[in-house]
């Protein structure tokens, strides 16, 4: 199934792998299997993986997703990041469902994907383009319907929390596969024609699939969470009262009490909307949007992801929204991870503020902001340079004073929901083999059997998950949280969309296999699902285990300093109880 580039040489050959379902699962297999242990993710030999595999780019709801896949320059296991959007459905009308890259480009180059043929072209008068001039460069050169995955210049000075970014506004964010492709010297993948084997619109049932399409169109209605990601200004988009203390970090996890930020009202994005619908190809739901404050020069890739308001506003002491989204839209233009700089820059704000690194920067001045995003993608100077290499390897350099102030798993900067008021995040950020994803699995706070979301119990239920009290830490939590990773994992390794599937959202664990059913046109069960879940995690975990890649802990903070006030107040994460809850997610995983 998958093409297989060797940008050294130019060669393309391509493989099949009967049965596959061609997303991360295989990517992983090839990576273990192709490249030796140890390498460092910058060598030539080290494996890319791109794909939309058997269902990513299916005109249908919530199969919009398309995989990356490398060693990660970030944490040294398998960085797996995911973009929606229209790219994967690009990928696929081009005659593809995966890539497998190694060798490194002589020269700056891009791959063409086209008509089901894949070659190499030159990209050297790209070098130093943002992302949207790249897109913008390759769709004058191969047609405005083209799909472009492209990296800007924080994948080309191998920023290790480069993203790559695709048409425009949606990007595969975390882990740092920016820098895979910079060291690879590859600046982007271009995906041009609707091969009539490989269209978007090639399903086993379409019948199905309308059927499914017109239920969730009738949800967008009926379940919450789906009403407020169609609505405006969407998922994303953080309106109304503050969230209760030590919910959301602020200023680096350090002030879980009272701290004076404002969160935006409705009103605030009047003006700021750049596109609001038809982001993901088949799927009714709109909930990527992009936003960007008027006048700003570059403003198609203010993609809105959940995370960025906290990451590169409340984490480091910011409440302005023309601020943070002028932050973000910067970021995917440069190609930088929204999460890992909001957390990097935490890092040095708070050892600035201890002692820790002279002239670093302060919390709360919106005004040094984008200089200090230029900086970084640029490797711009001593500090710029510094705060490239992400919190940890900063920490590091700076001695172990500064080292309680990375908040990091495996490497990897924490997503910015508080793990202490939510124990089962906390599990998941700290044991999934690929590092810390606030979208590994639902939060915790959606299965309190008095503050959670009840219409979710039942699917909840017939995975095991039964609903219990948001603080408690224990052995049945760390089965639960298991069994809700095992499930979101499946839904990763099949490249279907979390935002769309169960337990929350309007795709049941039946419509979901339904899905899948109407697609490949073979009976596919909600044991299937879950057996591809377990697969994935047990590969990535075997690749973290050969690369020797970090403990599956949290920092010490999340279990010495409790929540200070309001409704969380005194929730910390115990250690012996965070090792119990621990060792009975390894059991039920299967792991030792």
């Amino acid at each position: 199934m998958p093409f297989i580039v060797d940008l050294t040489s130019g060669n393309v050959e391509k493989e099949q792998y009967p049965g596959e379902i061609g997303g991360s699962v295989l990517g992983l297999r090839l990576m273990a299997g192709r490249t030796p242990a140890g390498l460092d993710p910058y060598d030539p030999r080290a494996l890319l993986y791109v794909a939309a595999g058997v269902l990513g780019g299916t005109a249908a709801p919530g199969l919009a997703k398309a995989v990356f896949l490398a060693k990660s320059p970030l944490t040294g296991v398998a960085g797996e990041s995911h973009a929606l959007g229209p790219f994967a459905a690009g990928l696929r009308g081009a005659g593809a469902k995966a890539l497998a890259v190694t060798g490194r480009a002589a020269r700056p180059s891009y791959l063409l994907v086209q008509d089901g043929r894949v070659s190499l072209h030159d990209a050297s008068e790209l070098r130093g383009l943002g992302t949207a001039a790249t897109t913008d460069a390759l769709r004058a050169r191969h047609g405005q319907g083209a799909h472009v995955a492209a990296i800007g210049p924080a994948g080309e000075n191998l920023v290790r929390y480069a993203s790559v970014v695709t048409d425009y506004a949606y990007a595969a964010g975390r882990y740092g596969l920016g820098a895979v492709f910079g060291a690879k010297n590859l600046k982007a993948v271009v995906c041009v024609g609707e091969s009539p084997t490989e269209s978007a619109a090639e399903v086993a049932d379409p019948g199905a699939i309308a059927g499914l399409a017109a239920y969730y169109r009738d949800s967008l209605a009926t379940n919450p969470l789906a009403a407020i990601q169609a609505g405006m200004p969407g998922f994303a988009g953080w309106v109304g009262d503050p969230p209760a203390p030590g919910y959301a970090a602020v200023r680096n996890f350090s002030v879980t009490g009272a701290h004076g930020l404002r969160v935006p009202s409705a009103a605030d994005y009047d003006g700021r909307a750049v596109a609001t619908t038809g982001a993901c190809p088949g799927c009714p739901n709109d909930c990527l949007k992009v936003y960007a404050p008027p006048g700003l020069a570059e403003r198609r890739t203010g993609g809105l992801g959940q995370e960025a308001f906290l990451s590169l506003g409340w984490n480091l002491g910011i409440d302005d929204l023309d601020t943070v989204l002028a932050a973000n839209a910067r970021c995917n233009d440069l190609g930088l991870d929204p999460v890992s700089l909001g957390g990097t820059l935490a890092f040095a704000m708070e050892c600035a503020e201890r002692g820790l690194l002279p002239g670093g920067p302060a919390f709360g001045d919106p005004e040094a902001l984008p200089g200090l995003i230029d900086d970084v993608a640029g490797r711009t100077g001593e500090m710029g340079d510094l705060l490239a290499e992400g919190a940890a390897r900063a920490a590091a350099k700076l001695g172990p004073a500064a080292a309680p102030y990375a908040m990091t798993v495996k490497g990897a900067e924490l997503p910015c929901f508080d793990p202490r008021v939510q124990p089962g995040i906390g599990l998941g950020y700290a044991i999934a083999p690929g590092g810390p994803r606030y979208d590994a699995l639902e939060h915790d706070l959606d299965f309190d059997p008095v503050a959670g979301l009840a219409y979710s119990f039942g699917e909840a239920r017939r995975i095991g998950a039964e609903p219990a009290p948001v603080a408690g830490l224990d052995a049945e939590r760390g089965r639960r949280t298991a069994r809700l990773l095992r499930l979101w994992s499946g839904l990763d390794a099949l490249n279907l969309c979390v935002f769309a599937s169960s337990p929350t959202r309007p795709l049941t664990l039946d419509h979901l296999s339904a899905l899948v059913t109407a697609v490949l046109g073979r009976e596919f069960t909600l044991d299937d699902l879950l057996a591809a879940g377990q697969a994935r995690l047990d590969a990535m975990r075997a690749y973290a285990i050969r690369e020797g890649g970090g403990p599956d802990e949290l920092p010490a903070r999340m279990h010495e300093e409790p929540v200070a006030a309001g409704p969380h107040e005194g929730a910390v994460l115990d250690r012996a109880s965070f090792e119990l809850a621990r060792a009975a997610f390894y059991e039920e995983l299967g792991w030792r």
